[in-house]
């Protein structure tokens, strides 16, 4: 065991200190002490002010009390006494139900929550045998046969580390021996439905081979804390952070990092998709050889040699499983004029294939006509990461296209298909920038309040010039939620310089602040702009045929071109 701090106390309440920064207090299980955190408190104190306390009628501590709550009593009068007024706090076994009462008692006062190797809603059976076990001690008046809980907690043999543990056992009084264990035979019925009220960063961890803190109860505490996080060491019983010191430091120090504000997901997901991406569809072939398929955008080129790809799928999709399981996959970047494919690869439909043209590849996976490029590979790595999972791909076989790619960005999908010269057009003059957005059947329009005209949604009209972020903004404003997907028309008057540049959109609904407008009885004479009568026509014309274009040009004359 490494060398320790000697031990202080203060107020009958023996502990070991070691380490400055922010603090860690660590509770062991029962029949151990401070000692029992040895590897972590040499391995963590390097970063934080770390404090293992005795708990009542073990080490050096005070007689116990009678119940559960006496320990979550000492545990924060010891904060109080080192005026210590909030804490990281990680407990084993039976200390780590001491560490959840402090949390659910004291939630302004602990930082982080780790509870290592514990019990949660146990069996009446297994209830039964561990108050049986308690209440046998209490009748012994001894410590009883300490050579099965050494065996239960490190397996059979002899090691230095048995040998610590027996001493540490041998050296319990009987009577606090006795209480303690019948405290921790039933303090976990304690905290039944009560773990939702852990608002704090939470691990709940154990080894896979623990019989009583079994990773089923790991599971089920992580998935009732709103910020729980489970753990399961392969290989490893219940003292696991002896045994694999190494491995359970890691998980603490993860803990440890972990943000004290919980991630606000919505605003993170928007904050992602700021960086414009491709779009792909994953394939594969299930068990039974059926076609298997999602629409993904995280897609990433990971090395030229060899060649590797990686893509990435949540584990709660339907087909997480199977693509984890898969030899190989392919990857299936789409053209600009695939958009329907992209949505029924992201939909839930179950005949995802029966609608769109397909071929086996090489290797039998399935590669989807028509995009810009295709990845075949084979099965390279499977990586657990978060509540997602990446798949690495080894490179088999490939193929590309010359055409424009379907891009997203900002939660739709965007047309990259414009000329140089019409993108680079909003530096060089003032540019206006509005969409023609259906909704409900419908087109979404305003009326100008001073000149009683109509005018589609747009920025920029007067003022600094309009940008794609700042429409959407002005289209929330008014209380739209519309979705800019592809631009329709890209044109310059060349007497004032004003570019003008118009997206088709969706909205949902309701109209907000804007005007319905049915398309087959557009009021084509109440726009004031010529420009925007023969588009909103042109528009009108696509939409009944199902097929959009781009056009490009000039306020009077220009291209008409077709996506992809």
């Amino acid at each position: 065991m490494p060398e320790l701090q000697p031990r202080s106390s203060l107020g009958g309440i023996a502990y070991l200190e070691k380490g400055q920064g922010e603090p860690l207090l660590l509770i062991h299980g029962v029949g151990l002490n401070a000692e029992a955190w040895g590897p972590q408190i040499a391995a963590l104190s390097d970063t934080h002010r770390v404090i293992a306390l005795d708990m009542p009628g073990h080490g050096g501590s005070a007689a116990p009390g009678a119940e559960l709550a006496d320990y979550v009593a000492q545990a924060a009068a010891l904060l109080d006494q080192l005026h210590i007024a909030k804490a990281n706090v990680v407990g084993h076994s039976m200390g780590g139900l001491v560490a959840i009462g402090l949390a659910l008692q004291h939630p302004d006062r602990v930082l982080r929550l780790g509870v290592l190797n514990s019990v949660y809603e146990r069996s009446a059976q297994a209830r039964s045998a561990v108050e049986a076990r308690a209440a046998e001690i209490a009748r012994s008046g001894s410590c009883g046969d300490i050579e099965q809980p050494i065996r239960r907690w490190l397996g059979a043999g002899e090691t230095p580390l048995h040998a610590a543990l027996r001493g540490w056992l041998s050296a319990m009084d009987p009577a606090a021996y006795a209480q303690a264990y019948r405290i921790f035979a039933t303090g976990d019925r304690l905290f039944s439905g009560r773990l939702g009220g852990l608002a704090m960063p939470a691990l709940f961890a154990t080894g896979a081979e623990d019989p009583n803190s079994t990773p089923e109860m790991a599971r089920a505490m992580a998935a009732a804390a709103p910020r729980g996080r489970a753990a399961v060491l392969d290989g490893q019983r219940h003292m696991m952070n002896l045994v694999a010191a190494e491995a359970t430091t890691r998980l603490i120090r993860d803990l440890l990092s972990q943000p004290l504000e919980a991630c606000d997901t919505k605003s993170l997901r928007s904050a992602f998709g700021s960086f414009m991406t491709g779009v792909t569809v994953v394939t594969t072939v299930d068990a039974a050889g059926e076609p298997r398929g999602f629409t993904a955008n995280s897609f990433t080129s990971v090395s030229l040699d060899p060649p590797l790809l990686l893509v990435c799928i949540a584990k709660a999709a339907a087909s997480a499983a199977v693509f984890a399981a898969a030899p190989g996959f392919a990857v299936n970047i789409l053209a600009e004029d695939q958009k329907e494919v992209s949505g029924i690869f992201a939909s839930k439909r179950p005949d995802k294939f029966a609608g769109v043209d397909w071929a086996a590849s090489a290797n039998g996976q399935p590669l989807i006509a028509g995009s810009l490029a295709w990845f075949d590979c084979a099965r390279r790595e499977v990586i657990d990461a978060g509540d997602h999972v990446i798949l690495m791909g080894a490179i088999r076989g490939f193929a590309s296209r010359e055409a424009n790619p379907l891009g997203y960005a900002r939660g739709g999908y965007v047309s990259l298909g414009l000329e140089q010269a019409a993108v680079n057009a909003a530096s060089k003059s003032h540019t206006v920038v509005g969409a023609i957005i259906e909704c409900r059947g419908g087109l979404l329009a305003e009326r100008d309040a001073a000149t009683g005209q109509m005018r589609l949604p747009e920025v920029g009209r007067s003022g600094a010039s309009g940008t794609a972020s700042l429409l959407s903004a002005e289209l929330r404003r008014k209380g739209i939620d519309a979705e800019l997907a592809f631009l329709f028309a890209v044109f310059e008057n060349p007497e004032t310089h004003v570019q003008s540049i118009y997206y088709r959109g969706e909205a949902a609904g309701p109209a907000g602040a804007l005007q319905l407008l049915p398309f087959d009885a557009l009021p084509y004479e109440a726009f004031a702009e010529e420009a925007v009568r023969v588009m909103l026509k042109r528009y009108a014309d696509e939409r009944q045929q199902g097929r959009f274009k781009i056009y490009s040009g000039n306020h009077e004359r220009g291209e008409v071109r077709a996506l992809g």
